[in-house]
C-alpha cells in the first residue's frame, strides 16, 4: 500500500512538470516580462531610479559634450560607468519621459535575453526551466535597471551565432558589449569555436572601427577619443573604489576573501592568473570542441567567470552567473545529489539573500559584509571545469 502511494506522488510529480505553465517556456516568459514592467512602476513611483537618470544622461551629455564621468549631483548622484556608445543606445529611451523610457529600457533588456535563451539548441522544457531558475535573479537586476540582463544576452548570442556559422553578428555583439560596459569581450572564448577564424576577425575589425565611430554622430571625433581617454582612468579609479571592504562592490572571490579576512590590498592578480589557467584547461581537449555539451559548459563557464572574477561585481551582475548555472543544471543529464545541493545553495544564498526571506541580521551582519552571494558560483564553476576535464565522447561511455 505505501509504495502503491509513493508511485502515484511520483506520478503526480511528473504530472505538476508537464503542465504548460513549467514545460512551455512562454508562459514564465510572459511572467519576466511582467516583472520588468512592474518593477519599473515601482521605482518610477517610489522614485528610486537613479541608475536610469544616469544612463538616460549619458545621451544628453554627449550631445552637449560635457564629461559622461564627473559627477552631477543636482541630476544624479555616484559615477557613469559606460561608454560613449552607451549614449547611442540609450537615445530612443532617453527622449521618452521617463516612466515610459524606463519601462521599454527594462523591457528591452528583458526581450534580449529572452530571445537569447530561445535561440539556445536545446529543448523546449529546458529553456522553460532556464527562466524560472533565473526569474528572481532577474527581478533583483530589473529593479536597478541594470544593463546585465543584455550582458547575459550578448554572451549567450555570441556563443548561438558562432554555432550557427553567424560570425558577422557575434563579432557585431562582442564589440557593442565591450564598447558598452567591457563585459562583451569575453564573447571571444567562443572564437575556437568558428569554423571561419577569419572572417571572424575581419568581421571584429569592421565592427570595432564602425562602433567608434558611430557615437561621432551625436558629438565630435575629439569628444569621443578624449571621453574613451577619460573613460579608462574612470575605470582604474573604479577598481581601486570597489577593493574596499565596506564596499557593497566586489561581490567576487577575490572580495570574498579579501573580506572573510580582512586583507583590503590582497591583489587581484594572482587570483585571475589561477582563475584564467583553470578557465583555460578545457581547451586543452580541442577533441570535444564538437561535442555539445562541451560547449554548452563552456558558455556556462563564461557566464560565471565574467561574475566572480570582477571586482565590480554587484548584487544585480548576478544575472549573468545565474544564467550560467541555470544552463548547466539544465544540461545535466542526471541530476546527482550534488547537483541538486548546488543548484539549492545558489537558488537560497546566491538568488535569494538579499530578500527579506533571510532575517535582516544575517543579510547584513553576514552575507553582505562577506560578499557570501559569491560563494556558491565559485563552487558550480569549479564544478563545471571539472565536468568539462572529464567529460567523455560518446563512444568512450559503456
Amino acid at each position: 500500500m505505501h509504495s502503491m502511494f509513493f508511485m502515484e506522488t511520483n506520478s503526480q510529480k511528473k504530472k505538476i512538470w508537464e503542465y504548460p505553465i513549467f514545460s512551455n517556456p512562454n508562459y514564465i516568459a510572459t511572467i519576466w516580462l511582467l516583472l520588468a514592467l512592474l518593477s519599473a512602476w515601482k521605482q518610477y513611483a517610489t522614485d528610486k531610479y537613479n541608475n536610469y537618470l544616469i544612463f538616460k544622461h549619458v545621451y544628453y551629455h554627449s550631445i552637449e559634450q560635457l564629461s559622461l564621468y564627473k559627477e552631477y549631483p543636482e541630476l544624479y548622484f555616484d559615477h557613469n560607468h559606460y561608454g560613449p556608445l552607451f549614449g547611442v543606445l540609450i537615445a530612443p529611451f532617453a527622449l521618452l519621459p521617463d516612466v515610459v523610457g524606463m519601462s521599454l529600457w527594462n523591457l528591452f533588456n528583458v526581450a534580449l535575453l529572452l530571445w537569447a535563451v530561445y535561440l539556445l539548441p536545446i529543448e523546449t522544457k529546458k529553456k522553460s526551466l532556464i527562466l524560472w531558475i533565473s526569474a528572481h535573479e532577474f527581478l533583483t537586476t530589473a529593479l536597478s535597471f541594470q544593463f546585465n540582463p543584455s550582458i547575459a544576452a550578448i554572451i549567450i548570442l555570441v556563443y548561438v551565432f558562432i554555432d550557427n556559422k553567424k560570425d558577422f553578428w557575434a563579432a557585431m555583439l562582442i564589440v557593442a558589449g565591450t564598447y558598452i560596459k567591457l563585459y562583451g569581450i569575453v564573447g571571444l572564448a567562443f572564437f575556437f569555436f568558428s569554423k571561419d577564424k577569419l572572417k571572424f576577425i575581419r568581421s571584429l575589425v569592421f565592427w570595432a572601427g564602425l562602433f567608434f565611430v558611430l557615437p561621432m554622430l551625436l558629438s565630435s571625433p575629439t569628444y569621443v577619443v578624449n571621453t574613451y581617454i577619460e573613460w579608462y582612468e574612470r575605470l582604474l579609479v573604479k577598481n581601486n573604489e570597489n577593493v574596499y571592504l565596506s564596499n557593497m562592490q566586489d561581490i567576487s572571490l577575490m572580495g570574498m576573501v579579501r573580506k572573510i579576512f580582512h586583507i583590503p590590498h590582497l591583489s587581484n592578480l594572482p587570483f585571475i592568473i589561477v582563475g584564467l589557467l583553470f578557465f583555460g584547461l578545457p581547451y586543452l581537449r580541442i577533441n570535444r570542441y564538437k561535442d555539445f555539451k562541451f560547449r554548452l559548459l563552456l558558455l556556462s563557464s563564461v557566464l560565471i567567470f565574467t561574475v566572480i572574477f570582477s571586482t565590480g561585481s554587484e548584487s544585480p551582475t548576478y544575472i549573468i552567473a545565474f544564467m550560467g548555472i541555470a544552463i548547466w543544471f539544465a544540461i545535466q543529464e542526471k541530476v546527482t545529489y550534488l547537483t541538486g545541493f548546488l543548484l539549492v545553495f545558489a537558488i537560497l544564498l546566491t538568488s535569494l539573500s538579499p530578500s527579506d526571506i533571510f532575517p535582516r541580521f544575517v543579510r547584513e551582519d553576514f552575507i553582505k559584509p562577506y560578499a557570501l552571494k559569491a560563494l556558491p558560483c565559485v563552487l558550480i564553476w569549479c564544478r563545471i571545469v571539472y565536468e568539462m576535464l572529464r567529460l567523455k565522447a560518446p563512444e568512450e561511455i559503456g
